[in-house]
């Protein structure tokens, strides 16, 4: 069973706003209706939807005027624009203010619900959390690919320290000891003395430096990462 969603529909055309409003409530959606560009930015506060449908060519205040200071606001609602201004350079402008789609007037009812709901699941889906990732600071682990990531960029270090990161901050917040640390990172390599462990551990900490993440030696248990000020 479809879930139902709140939409608040922003159009000045009032014959238009009812014809959506009627067909969208008996589809299962719930309308509000604002044909003023002035009181919508109250009505996108108060009725708090799931989406917006958005007019261009609003009395008072334009449209992308409208989207610009409610995006500022911090108001990240998704943003559907249905207007008669369907030039390219149009529809870019619409999208880089904030709008998350654009359907250009006139345009089919099935298709505006379809992209409505394929809207509402993209949305949805990019605000799922991802268990792929691990986060400790500024540190993120993919341990799909087992990338590793500081402040987004591309951390490249030497395949030593970069098992025993991945290890740690699998283990954020909590110690590991040397042993574990030193299986994790020479695995089968053989002459190979516990205490090399020290010397990764000493690069790693190098390659840290600056971010707000830190490798901490604790004598008797190993180590661990801790977040910095």
């Amino acid at each position: 069973m479809e879930p139902v969603y709140k939409v608040l529909l922003i159009e000045d055309d009032k014959i238009l706003a009812t014809t959506l409003q009627r067909t969208l409530v008996k589809r299962g959606w719930i309308v509000t209706v604002v044909h003023d560009g002035a009181k919508a930015q109250l009505a996108w506060q108060e009725v708090k939807p799931d989406l917006i449908l958005l007019d261009l060519s609003l009395p008072n205040i334009d449209g992308l005027d409208l989207l610009t200071s409610i995006r500022r606001s911090g108001l990240t609602t998704p943003v559907m624009i249905l207007t008669a201004r369907g030039t390219v350079g149009d529809k870019i402008l619409g999208l880089n203010y904030g709008a998350d789609d654009y359907l250009p007037k006139p345009f089919d009812l099935d298709e505006l619900e379809a992209r409505m709901r394929a809207l509402l699941r993209r949305i949805q889906k990019s605000a799922e959390p991802d268990t792929n990732t691990v986060k400790f600071g500024q540190l993120s682990l993919d341990k799909v690919s087992g990338a590793l990531y500081l402040n987004n960029a591309i951390l490249d270090i030497a395949p030593r320290e970069a098992s025993m990161l991945q290890a740690l901050v699998e283990r954020s917040g909590r110690a590991m000891r040397k042993e574990q640390l030193f299986e994790q990172v020479f695995r089968n390599e053989l002459e190979v003395n516990l205490d090399a462990i020290e010397v990764v551990a000493y690069r790693l900490r190098k390659r840290l430096t600056g971010s707000n993440v830190e490798l901490v030696t604790l004598r008797g248990l190993g180590y661990l990462l801790k977040l910095v000020d």
